[in-house]
């Protein structure tokens, strides 16, 4: 018989994607799992929950202010080198945030661990569509992002497990590990090749200026706090506002990351629906109303224990097939910004991850208590809308959506 040809969709995706994952691994478990042993570093501290809930904010502040510097300053580096650069920055950071002598130097370790953050995975993602075969470009990027759906169903719950049973402490100790294996990785796996050619940041940062790319980042700035206006504070919600033992966060968060898997396989179908390739804008209508809606009603639910489960995995649902429609969106807009634009929309839900756990943490200081951080999240997914709507219409009447939809 004759030996079957392989198809295109058996084309091997280049071994670097693993080192790439591991990377997002390492930023994704990073950035949650400060959730999950927030009243342990609060007792460790001498300080309040709300004032240690600070340190997500100073991580997303570093998020922000990393993104656009390092890949503007990483554009005469081979990436290669610049990737390696950028995962000892996060090992650095995490080695102080773990033998932080204060809470003021924590702040310090958090915002220094982040600042790579968004130039990571903006490069990351065109190293990968530069190395894959163009038909599969797609799952390169998503072997990529696995890495941080990983940290959310793995590397979060496990190392708040860590810091639950050797103290917070061990949870930055292993991100350290997380780090250097990252670094390995990039060196052994990532294939050496000179910087890009034709990469100019002033024609990157025009492309990021046009009102609607600006308009779609301040949306998710703005709706996606109430994500983690709610999930900032999960480990209080889970033994003050449902009365679960504190041994139930790590099974509360891994539902979450459980629900973001099958959102992110959710939102690739969708994405290539005829009705999300002809009504972009009403997509992210619908995303952020669906956000604002599930919010409310985990404002109830998380008085239990049963439906705080249920809740948080819808939740976990509804956020990953939201978050992919407005980054393909973004990308749509920004194709000749690959890496910036990347980084930037990194940063807009870093930003987002600053506005909510501060917002909430108003909210817990006046006594609402805990479940309350939902509803904050829902008026905030709720503000989104009105952005979103409200700058929609003043694009149309400036002229700016005539080409095409938004």
């Amino acid at each position: 018989m004759p030996r079957r040809s392989p198809t295109r969709r058996d084309d091997p995706l280049p071994v670097a994607i693993v080192a790439l994952a591991i990377c997002t691994f390492a930023f994704g478990t990073a950035e949650f799992a400060i959730m999950g042993v927030l009243p342990e570093v609060a007792a460790g501290f001498d300080v309040s929950i709300p004032t240690a809930g600070h340190l997500m904010s100073a991580y997303a502040i570093g998020v922000v202010i990393g993104a656009p510097l390092l890949t503007a300053a990483g554009t005469r580096l081979p990436r290669r080198t610049l990737l390696v650069a950028l995962m000892g920055v996060f090992t650095a950071g995490s080695i102080l945030s773990a033998s932080a002598p204060s809470y003021g130097v924590m702040l310090l370790g958090r915002v220094l661990t982040a600042l790579p953050h968004g130039a990571v995975m903006g490069i990351g993602v065109v190293v990968a569509s530069a190395l894959a075969p163009p038909h599969r470009r797609s799952a390169a990027i998503a072997g990529v992002f696995l890495g941080l759906t990983l940290a959310n169903v793995a590397g979060a719950p496990l190392s708040t497990a860590l810091g639950q049973a050797l103290g917070w402490r061990s949870t930055f100790w292993l991100l350290v590990v997380i780090g250097l294996a990252s670094m390995v990785a990039i060196a052994a796996l990532v294939p050496s090749a000179p910087r890009p050619a034709h990469a100019s940041l002033r024609g990157e940062l025009r492309t990021l200026a046009r009102p609607r790319v600006v308009l779609l980042l301040a949306t998710a700035v703005v709706g996606f706090a109430g994500v983690f206006a709610s999930y900032g504070y999960v480990a209080p919600q889970v033994t003050d506002a449902a009365g679960l033992p504190e041994s139930a966060v790590i099974w509360v968060m891994a539902v979450f990351g459980i629900g973001m898997t099958t959102g992110n396989l959710l939102a690739a179908r969708l994405l290539h629906t005829t009705f999300a390739a002809r009504r972009p804008r009403w997509m992210i209508s619908i995303a952020l109303a669906v956000l604002a809606l599930t919010l409310l009603a985990l404002g109830f639910a998380s008085r239990t224990g049963p439906t705080l489960f249920l809740g948080m995995f819808v939740l976990g649902n509804v956020v990953f097939v939201s978050v992919p429609i407005i980054q393909t969106r973004v990308i749509d807009l920004t194709h000749d910004a690959p890496t910036l634009s990347s980084a930037s929309v990194h940063a807009a839900f870093n930003a987002a991850n600053a506005l909510g756990p501060l917002a909430s943490g108003l909210a817990i200081d006046g006594g609402w208590g805990y479940d309350a951080t939902n509803w904050v999240g829902a008026g905030l997914a709720g503000a989104g809308i009105v952005l979103w709507s409200v700058g929609l219409v003043v694009l149309r009447r400036r002229g700016h959506l005539a080409e095409a939809a938004t």
